[in-house]
């Protein structure tokens, strides 16, 4: 896991790698998803949460530069993974978990597994833990729409956060750090974390449109911080902007697959109202040159779409493209039922396990009425 997910995806910081390759994914997932703890994906865990895929536990721990003598806030504790991480490189770590649940199961794992060093607290993370402040560090793993006022009130000068922040379905992780008691901030890379519980997302002010969804940036044109990654796309693997013969604009998506269980992907997430909407129609332009498929049924390149619940559990999938061999641009049209029961859509591209080149331009929705 750690070499095909996390170090071939460049981490480099050895603590955090050794961190990585300790601390055991599967003692903090479901029993029935375990045979997928190593995946590098994100898994509920129940509660309408998830834990966060091993590339971006280790993408933010890096991030935070964590230090031995450290004193780390995490802001959602979820199943303590990432709080386990934390435990194996810095001196303390302070975790708030709001559902409670969550919190007294984290608690009762952390302990088993003798991490002495972390101390679980039942209550509103935004709000911070004042009475062990201030943090040299502060990680914060659910997203708000803006960065909560107690948290960087128990920053300590010169110390660093990492927080995914935006609209629901929209966030970007952003990366502040206190100098001469003013915060300085870096947006980094999009990311996609599922919707919070408690009083800071009910007062969301930016809120999605079930009853219209529609993708983000589907012709990949925007890149805002100049990182090589396209806004709006989430948990992107093995893709980069291409300005090889677009079709739309100046400038495309290509993905490259190695094979060998390395994922080639971007997805982005929406709401969606089931009842009202019947089905959605994708259309996109797309070519692929070399394209063979891996040896798992889910390693074809191909565009899938997931649908979830209202306790975000998965209630179908559909599969479309899966192509080989090579082809020059064209246009495709997708039409995909969505089930009465959908509250949620994920809408995922690329190789995925396959091997060789895929390029995607102006990928756009249209819903058809109930």
């Amino acid at each position: 896991m750690v070499s095909r997910a996390i170090e071939a995806e460049g981490i480099t910081n050895p603590e955090v790698l050794r961190a990585m390759r300790k601390v055991e994914r599967h003692e903090f997932v479901p029993s029935n998803l375990k045979s997928q703890a190593y995946q590098d994906s994100a898994l509920p865990i129940g509660s309408q949460q998830t834990i966060s895929p091993p590339y971006i536990v280790a993408y933010m721990t890096e991030t935070l530069d964590p230090q031995p003598k450290d004193r780390v806030l995490e802001i959602g504790t979820g199943s303590g993974y990432q709080a386990a991480v934390l435990a194996e490189i810095v001196a303390e770590v302070y975790t708030v978990e709001i559902v409670s649940p969550l919190a007294k199961s984290a608690a009762k794992r952390l302990e088993e597994l003798g991490y002495t060093n972390v101390h679980v607290r039942d209550g509103d993370g935004y709000e911070g833990w004042a009475e062990h402040a201030p943090y040299d560090r502060i990680i914060v793993t659910c997203s708000p729409e803006k960065v909560p006022q107690p948290l960087v009130d128990q920053l300590k000068e010169g110390g660093r956060m990492i927080i995914p922040v935006g609209e629901r379905y929209q966030q970007s992780f952003v990366l502040l750090e206190k100098k001469d008691g003013k915060m300085i901030e870096e947006k980094l890379i999009s990311t996609l974390f599922v919707p919070m519980t408690g009083e800071s997302e009910d007062q969301r002010q930016v809120l999605p449109n079930p009853l219209n969804p529609q993708i983000v940036n589907g012709s990949f044109e925007l890149d805002e911080n100049g990182d090589g990654r396209v806004d709006g796309w989430h948990y992107q693997r093995q893709a980069e902007i291409s300005t090889e013969e677009p079709m739309e604009g100046s400038q495309c998506l290509k993905f490259t697959g190695a094979g060998n269980g390395q994922l080639s992907q971007a997805l982005q997430g929406t709401a969606i109202d089931g009842r009202k909407i019947g089905s959605i129609q994708l259309t996109y332009w797309v070519r692929f040159k070399g394209v063979t498929p891996g040896a798992g049924p889910a390693d074809q390149a191909a565009v899938v779409v997931h649908f979830y619940d209202s306790i975000r559990r998965e209630v179908s999938a559909e599969v479309h493209g899966k192509w080989r061999g090579s082809l020059g641009w064209q246009k495709a049209r997708t039409n995909v039922i969505v089930p009465p029961t959908a509250k949620e859509m994920i809408v995922r591209i690329g190789l995925h396990g396959a091997t060789g080149e895929l390029w995607f331009d102006d990928l756009q929705i249209t819903s058809v009425p109930r």
